[in-house]
């Protein structure tokens, strides 16, 4: 795949009015996700999940894109076919979580550096043959008395650079995720402070690595207030320093943002991405890759019963068209209170 054809796929990921479902939850989260249903965490009940979401009918509207797990790119429908084939078919581009997760960081109490670059060229290869075209790497950096440490920042991005380069070289576009956790009780502006300096060195590292940017993502957080700070900013006040954060740290090469929802509500997840995109002039598409902010309530909806699949594609549907008004900047509350 040439540089161009990875910039095409990135904007493909980025198209108007659509954004990045992210299905890759680890066995240790979904299975917290399912026990806040009462169903235990089978291979069988992942799978029956994971293809109802994929089987929504015209998902694809507002749905580019999906990020899988190791283990649902490798499952099948009920009738056969490969669950990112089921996805290929209705035009949604199948994805792929590569790294092995936020671990201790040596030397540093309470920070994580992302492991998972050992066999990570053959792993991408495979991934490639089974139908992937896009990756995933999160890396994540917490906020504390001392913290972050430049050590950690530096560490992590580090790695999401080589993450990228291999990925761009097994013709896969890297989509690039340094979290910056609302955990605790900072100030946005200690946010601000904080992804900015995650984001510059990111950035310098991909440049250092020779990553080609047109053919990568960034899925950063929003700047938002810690979730335990007692004064939370309001959601123009998120729009306005998020954006102003990504223009002085994003170059204009990168073709899409997108956005995690990092534990905010489902609507409030929305209503601060539609705010965003009502400032326009942005040099790159802004856009989603949610979790738990586009299946939560759809997982209440199933509830683990076959009875409520309907139901709970409804769901799914009703926050994926949400979320595309919210990439126009046409969102509004009362289409919650339509649905």
């Amino acid at each position: 795949m040439t540089a161009v054809t990875l910039a095409s796929t990135a904007a493909e990921l980025v198209a108007k009015g659509k954004g990045i479902l992210a299905a890759d939850e680890s066995l240790p989260t979904i299975e917290k996700r399912f026990n806040s249903i009462n169903i235990p965490s089978t291979e069988e009940n992942r799978r029956t999940y994971r293809q109802m979401l994929f089987t929504t009918e015209k998902i694809e509207r507002f749905i580019s894109g999906v990020i899988l797990f190791d283990e649902t790119l490798r499952q099948k429908s009920d009738d056969g076919t490969p669950l990112g084939e089921v996805l290929a078919r209705k035009g949604v581009i199948p994805g792929i979580k590569v790294d092995k997760g936020a671990k201790a960081f040596a030397g540093f109490p309470g920070e994580k550096v992302t492991e998972g670059l050992d066999g990570l060229r053959d792993r991408l290869a495979e991934y490639r043959d089974l139908g992937a075209r896009f990756a995933k790497w999160r890396a994540v950096i917490a906020i504390g008395d001392r913290l972050p440490t430049a050590a950690c920042i530096s560490a992590n991005a580090h790695a999401l650079a080589r993450y990228a380069a291999l990925c761009q070289e097994a013709e896969l576009v890297p989509i690039v995720e340094p979290e910056v956790l609302m955990d605790g009780d900072h100030t946005i502006a200690r946010c601000v402070d904080v992804t900015l300096s995650t984001l510059e060195s990111v950035y310098q590292e991909l440049e250092r690595q020779g990553v080609e940017l047109e053919g990568t993502l960034l899925k950063p957080n929003m700047v938002l207030s810690g979730k335990d700070c007692p004064q939370q900013a309001g959601i123009d006040e998120v729009a306005e320093a998020t954006v102003r954060c990504l223009n002085e740290a994003v170059p204009s090469a990168v073709p899409g943002i997108v956005f995690l929802s990092g534990g905010q509500s489902s609507e409030l997840a929305t209503a601060h991405l539609n705010a965003m995109n009502a400032l326009g002039g942005h040099p790159w598409e802004l856009s989603f890759s949610y979790g738990r902010a586009l299946q939560d309530h759809t997982l209440k909806a199933w509830a683990g019963d076959p009875a409520n699949v309907a139901a709970a594609q409804r769901a799914l549907y009703h926050r994926a068209q949400c979320n595309g008004a919210a990439r126009m900047g046409t969102y509004t509350g009362q289409m919650e209170v339509a649905a």
